[in-house]
């Protein structure tokens, strides 16, 4: 028996790549205004934003845009390497996306945020110890996380 209603991936239910793109878009112009995080990303390239929006978008479940033509997930962990960020710039990394996903309107329901939420708290972490280390002995051959609703098992539909 087919299901009528498919639970849509995270990546769909945001809205596309249309809405991660938006996303990061405005978020780093907000990121190039703040006092802690500025430093940090002043001198990012002008693909960066693009490239963490098909980054967070492909691990949500979206098109395999990073990994295929852009990088992976080794050369992620290889990029924050000795950058040396702290919770601070973790924590208001975190505060200026979602503020901007607030903004954006992103979906609000409580399944899709916690998610969303899920992926972000683990990525961030994952960069902030990454960023403390000189070296990775990770397999350069690692394969992209990949996140899903997790235990709410999709979106509420109410």
């Amino acid at each position: 028996m087919e299901n009528s209603n498919p639970i849509p991936s995270l990546f769909e239910w945001a809205g596309g790549m249309p809405a991660f793109e938006n996303l990061f878009d405005k978020f780093y112009d907000k990121v190039l205004t703040d006092d802690i995080l500025e430093p940090v990303f002043k001198h990012m390239s002008a693909q960066h934003r693009l490239h963490v929006a098909h980054f967070v978008a492909e691990v949500l479940g979206g098109p395999k845009l990073y990994s295929e033509s852009e990088g992976s997930h080794f050369l992620m962990i290889q990029k924050h390497l000795a950058k040396h960020l702290t919770q601070q710039h973790r924590k208001r990394w975190m505060e200026l996306l979602l503020e901007t996903a607030d903004e954006l309107q992103l979906p609000d329901d409580p399944e899709f945020r916690s998610a969303f939420m899920a992926y972000l708290e683990w990525g961030t972490r994952i960069a902030v110890l990454n960023s403390n280390q000189d070296n990775t002995d990770e397999d350069p051959n690692m394969p992209m996380p990949k996140w899903d609703w997790g235990v709410p098992g999709g979106p509420y539909k109410g």
